[in-house]
């Protein structure tokens, strides 16, 4: 008979292990000396030790799941329970029975971190649809498409949910982006028919500008083309591919008019400042006959020089008062030369000067009289009163006989 600590064989080959219950039969030997039979049924345990010490490691450092690991100390088990080994079996039921609370402790721990992911990832979807809802209402097209495709390629990312909160999550997700696809594609339509409408507008001052590109009607044809400015403001861009070829044409008909325009008034400039250089010099030539002599002759030569004026074209419009003034001071010298000579050779006016001045002179008279006969009265205040009233008198006389010397009297 043969023995170790954890088992033996007696005499019969019967092999036994020691256990916490009791001995239990491992099996039987005939093939050789119960050393033998020892050995190998120690071997035997030690492949169990060798595939539980596997199995510890795997489920410490791998992703085994719990259901493959229970699975595999269900069978380690079954050997160890079925005693074909000899050495601690009860220490491998230990060890297993530990393992077991191994496996079970990542189970919930695994449980536990996938309800965290999954309650993070219902957190993420939740924000992105929260942040797609708010996008969707944005009239920022291009940064809210980019945004919101974006927000696509963040979702996939992310794990799924249960079905039915993935789901509502990804309708609502799903329904925020059509929602501003529609708002997008209705107002880019919108955009295109203003745009549309513009290029027709356009077309129209564009044709209006050319047929009057060759126009010499300057004041009104410039005020036109101020006009079709406004309205070319006022209608809006056209499609991208027709703006640029439009002004294009709608300025270079205006830039043919306006280079005509200015070619003739810088002809026409050139033309008054020669005319100005003329007027000036009859100007000059009529203050010579300034004062006034003899009067016919200076009205002749007068009507002469304005002959002569009037034969010039026009000056320019800054120039014209004072060029025009310095004629007018001439002509109104004349004009009142002439009435000084029609005062004095008119007989009626000279009759009624004349009848005039007898009536002042005669009051005068009879004034001084008064305040002489006052004074020898002794009546001073009266003579006081009447020397005011004379000075009156006297101041329409002296007025009166001024006038009478225009007519050479």
């Amino acid at each position: 008979m043969s023995s170790d600590p954890w088992g033996r064989v007696d005499e019969t080959g019967t092999v036994y292990v020691r256990t916490a219950d009791g001995e239990q039969v491992v099996g039987s030997w005939a093939a050789g000396s119960p050393e033998e039979a020892l050995a190998y049924f120690e071997r035997k345990y030690e492949g169990l030790v060798v595939e539980i010490g596997l199995l510890e490691k795997r489920v410490r450092t791998t992703d085994l799941s719990a259901k493959d690991a229970q699975a595999a100390i269900g069978h380690l088990r079954e050997q160890v329970d079925a005693h074909h080994a000899v050495g601690d079996l009860d220490a491998l039921r230990r060890r297993l029975d530990k393992l077991v609370e191994t496996v079970e402790a990542r189970r919930e721990e695994r449980k536990a971190q996938r309800a965290k992911q999954s309650d993070e990832a219902r957190k993420a979807k939740e924000d992105l649809v929260a942040e797609a809802e708010q996008l969707a209402q944005s009239d920022q097209w291009r940064a809210a498409g980019e945004r919101l495709r974006a927000l696509v390629d963040t979702w996939k990312g992310l794990p799924r949910l249960d079905r039915k909160s993935d789901d509502e999550l990804w309708h609502r997700f799903s329904h925020a982006r059509s929602a501003f696809s529609k708002r997008r594609k209705a107002h880019f339509a919108q955009l295109d028919a203003q745009r549309e409408e513009a290029r027709r507008t356009k077309e129209r001052l564009v044709a209006e500008a050319e047929a009057l590109s060759g126009s010499t009607d300057w004041g009104p044809t410039a005020a036109r083309y101020r006009e079709l400015m406004a309205e070319w403001k006022a209608a809006g861009r056209a499609q991208r591919e027709h703006e640029d070829d439009l002004w294009n044409r709608f300025r270079g008909a205006q830039d043919v008019f306006f280079a005509a325009r200015s070619s003739v008034f810088a002809e026409r400039d050139a033309e008054q400042a020669e005319n100005l250089k003329l007027k000036e010099e009859l100007a000059e030539e009529a203050e010579k006959l300034l004062p006034i002599g003899e009067l016919k002759a200076a009205r002749a030569a007068f009507r002469s020089i304005n002959e002569r004026w009037e034969a010039i074209g026009h000056v320019p419009r800054d120039a014209r008062p004072k060029v025009e003034g310095r004629m007018h001071a001439v002509e109104r010298a004349l004009q009142e030369a002439e009435e000084a000579e029609w005062r004095r050779t008119n007989p009626e006016a000279r009759a009624r000067a004349e009848g005039l001045t007898g009536q002042l002179q005669a009051a005068v008279d009879k004034l001084r009289a008064q305040i002489e006969q006052a004074r020898a009265q002794g009546n001073n205040a009266k003579a006081d009163k009447l020397e005011r009233e004379l000075e009156g008198r006297q101041a329409l006389l002296d007025q009166a006989l001024k006038g009478l010397q225009e007519f050479g009297g």
